[in-house]
Parts: structure tokens; C-alpha cells; sequence
């Protein structure tokens, strides 16, 4: 028998998800599309919220819903292998290969070094990364404490920091949206929509759905309906949140141009609003937004991490994870945030389309009896497509010239593919993938069944 959650508890669990979603990135991105969407922000905002966090949420229910018992469980409907490469993938990416060194780099960079002379900035940095993913490996060595630490203080203590920045743009607008910029003045949607991946949020829910079904488990919730159900209550509080603060800044972003300019990055919106708000003051507010934020997402990345890897190689304890894991990104960090960047995103590019097929699948599943050519079939189209996506992104932030092969193959691509300029070229060869297969699979099914029958009625 399952027990009664309070809306309480629902919200506990609810702010919980929301801090382990909610990084520095999550904040520099929507500032970003906002000062560039200009006038279309609203439209391309909306596309923003639906992979920033309507994917985010389908990714939690979807563990939830196809009754997985982790991600790897999920994705080895594909093959084992697949369920085994994709997993640790999808985990280094998000953890201590990109995500975690990420939040430290951002944190400092946008939060700390505004208080930082520019000849000390590379030892405030390593002492500054030193801190944080101290305070992070000291906090994820007590994964059972994570709603009381992370659900009941600091998620509050990021809205409370930020509810004041944004209601002063509200009251107070630094100026008029202006004209939208590059790819916003002709398809925002589309824009605001491929700007969401930037979140990276779609590839953690898969991770976080199960530190949020073992949270309601420990609340007295053990039945797959009712975990569903709690899930996507917890969820929806999350996604609120998200949703408002995501508007939130990116209208901010687009009312401060007049006064700051068109900046590169949303980080120096962030701090030049918060000065114009609120003077020194307003700097120092915006320093502890970015830490707390960076600093909750690093806490989750860092246990869903180490709690996967000691579950693949048991022999090595999950402590022991927790400080490789955190000392690794500790090094990376100082390698800085642009050298991030520049190879996050090509693999971002290549897992984030075969991350949003398989929530697809795991929700269509049913349909076609979770046949696995239906699996196969959908991820294969999509991995051919998006590698290529990868690469194209590689040699652009590299600033190389394409491969003759390469090149041919993506000018076979645009030529052919709808939407592919957009990024979404892999869009429509999935779902025309799991039409067919799909209603092969259903056949399949039924001819055996019947043949089942008709051999039982012949006996």
C-alpha cells in the first residue's frame, strides 16, 4: 500500500529536481537568447521551453514509465552494447568530462572573477576550484542527506537571489526589446528550440529519474502507478520553476541591450544587470546565485556518477568515485571554460538527438510491443545523422576546413533532409522510422498470435 504524499513533500522532492537541473549554464543561456531574440523573445522562448523543460520532464517520466530500472536498462532495449556505450557516454558527458568541470569554470568566471585583478586570475581560479569541488565531494559523500541538504536550502536560496534581480526587471526595465539578431529574425522557434539543448538537461533527467523514483520510494511510494504519479507531480513543481525563471531571464536579457549592449555570452548580462539593479551589492548577489547553482548540479552529477560507475565495477567503492570523479573535473576546470565548451557541444550535438529518440521509444514502446527492431531501426537513423551533426560541429569550432567525405555527406543531408539546417534533420527520419517498423511490428505480433490460436484450435 502506498503512502499518502503531501503537497509538501511533493514540492520537497519537486525543488530538489529543480537544483539538480538548475547550473550556471541555465541561467547564461536564456540571458543569451534573449538579448538576441530581441523583439521574437516570446516565440523563441517558447521553443526554448520545450527542450530547457518539457524534455527534461518527459526524460523523468519516461524512466518512470517504462518501469527501467536505470538508464542503461532503457537504452539496452537497442542492443546491451549500446545500453552500455550510451550509458557511460551520456554519464561522462554530463559528469566529469564536460557538465561538472563546466559548472566550476562557469561559477568562477561569471560569479567570482569580476572580484579578481586580471594577473591573479589563474591561481584565483585553482584555488577557487579547489573550494567548490571540495565542498561538492564533501556533500556527495552523503547522497542520503540530498533532500534535506539540496530540496530544503539551497534550491530556496537560488530562487530567493534570483526572484529579486527579476522582479526589479520587471519593475524597472532597463529598456525595449530591439530588432532580433542572426537566426532569430527568421525562424525563433526553431532557434529558441536547438538553444534549449544547451541545458543539457534532457540527457541528465535520464539520470535523474532515478535519484527522484528512489526519493519517493523512501517516502512510502513503491508501486509503479504511484511512483509515476509522484514523479510527475515532483516534476511539474520542477518544471514551474524552471519555466518561470527561464522567462524570466530571458526577458531581462531582452530589455538590457539598450543599456549593456549585445554581449557574447549571457554571463556579462547577468552581471551588468545585477550592477545596474544593485550597485556592488548586485555583483555580490549574482556570485551567490552562480555558486549555489553550480554547486547543487555538481553535488548530483557527482553522485549519479559514482553510483553508476561502482554499480558497473563494483570493486571500486563509490567513495572512491566520488573523489576521482571530483578531482578529475577539479583539473579539467582549470583548463578553462572555452576549451569546455569547444568540445562539449560536438558531442552534445551527436547524443542529444538519440537521447530524445529514446524517450520517444520508451513512451511508444507499447504500441508495437516493445519490439526491438523498432529500437534498432529509430537509433541507427538517428546515429547516422546526428555523428555527422557531431563532426560538422567539431570542425566549426575548431575553425578547420571540412573533410571531402564529410562534407559530401552533409551537403547530401541539407539537400535532403527537412529542417536539417536547423539541426533538426534527424526529426523526421526517426518518427517515418517508427511508423513503419512500428506497424511491422504490430503485424508481426498479430500473425503469431494467430498462429498460436489456430494451432491450439487444430489440437
Amino acid at each position: 500500500m502506498d503512502r499518502k504524499l503531501s503537497f509538501g513533500q511533493y514540492s520537497i522532492v519537486g525543488m530538489m529536481l529543480f537544483a539538480l537541473f538548475f547550473g550556471a549554464g541555465n541561467l547564461i543561456f536564456p540571458a543569451q537568447l534573449g538579448q538576441y531574440a530581441g523583439s521574437e523573445v516570446w516565440i523563441a522562448i517558447a521553443g526554448f521551453l520545450i527542450t530547457g523543460v518539457g524534455l527534461p520532464l518527459l526524460g523523468i517520466l519516461a524512466i518512470g514509465y517504462s518501469k527501467s530500472s536505470d538508464l542503461q536498462d532503457l537504452s539496452s532495449r537497442v542492443h546491451p552494447v549500446f545500453g552500455l556505450v550510451f550509458t557511460a557516454l551520456l554519464y561522462l558527458t554530463i559528469g566529469p568530462f564536460f557538465a561538472l568541470p563546466r559548472t566550476g569554470a562557469v561559477s568562477y568566471e561569471v560569479g567570482i572573477a569580476p572580484f579578481i585583478g586580471e594577473g591573479n586570475m589563474a591561481i584565483g581560479l585553482i584555488v577557487f576550484s579547489v573550494i567548490f569541488f571540495g565542498i561538492s565531494l564533501w556533500l556527495s559523500l552523503n547522497p542520503s542527506k540530498m533532500v534535506d541538504n539540496i530540496g530544503k536550502y539551497l534550491s530556496p536560496g537560488i530562487l530567493i537571489t534570483l526572484a529579486a534581480l527579476l522582479i526589479m526587471s520587471i519593475v524597472r526595465p532597463m529598456g525595449s526589446p530591439e530588432a532580433p539578431q542572426e537566426a532569430y529574425a527568421s525562424g525563433a522557434f526553431l532557434k529558441g528550440f536547438t538553444e534549449g539543448y544547451n541545458t543539457m538537461d534532457a540527457l541528465a533527467s535520464l539520470v535523474f529519474g532515478i535519484i527522484v523514483i528512489a526519493t519517493v520510494r523512501k517516502l512510502g511510494v513503491n508501486s509503479p502507478k504511484g511512483i509515476l504519479k509522484a514523479t510527475l507531480k515532483s516534476g511539474a513543481v520542477a518544471s514551474a520553476l524552471l519555466a518561470i525563471v527561464y522567462t524570466g531571464i530571458a526577458y531581462l536579457g531582452a530589455t538590457s541591450t539598450n543599456t549593456l549592449g549585445l554581449m557574447d555570452t549571457g554571463g556579462p548580462v547577468l552581471s551588468g544587470a545585477s550592477a545596474h539593479y544593485f550597485g556592488t551589492f548586485g555583483a555580490s548577489l549574482l556570485a551567490v546565485i552562480i555558486t549555489l547553482a553550480c554547486l547543487t548540479t555538481a553535488i548530483g552529477l557527482t553522485v549519479a556518477n559514482a553510483e553508476y560507475f561502482h554499480k558497473l565495477t563494483p570493486k571500486i567503492s563509490y567513495k572512491t568515485y566520488v573523489v576521482i570523479f571530483s578531482v578529475f573535473s577539479l583539473v579539467v576546470t582549470n583548463a578553462g571554460l572555452a576549451n569546455i565548451i569547444t568540445y562539449s557541444i560536438p558531442v552534445l550535438m551527436f547524443l542529444y538527438p538519440l537521447a530524445i529518440v529514446l524517450i520517444i521509444l520508451a513512451f511508444l514502446s507499447p504500441l508495437f510491443k516493445h519490439d526491438r527492431l523498432v529500437y534498432v531501426s529509430a537509433i541507427t537513423v538517428t546515429f547516422f545523422i546526428a555523428i555527422i551533426d557531431g563532426l560538422k560541429t567539431l570542425t566549426s569550432s575548431l575553425e578547420v576546413a571540412n573533410p571531402g567525405w564529410l562534407q559530401a555527406i552533409i551537403d547530401f543531408y541539407a539537400s535532403s533532409l527537412p529542417l536539417y539546417a536547423d539541426g533538426l534533420g534527424w526529426l523526421l527520419p526517426a518518427l517515418i522510422v517508427i511508423a513503419i517498423t512500428g506497424i511491422i511490428a504490430r503485424s508481426k505480433k498479430s500473425v503469431n498470435v494467430r498462429g498460436v490460436q489456430s494451432e491450439a484450435y487444430n489440437k
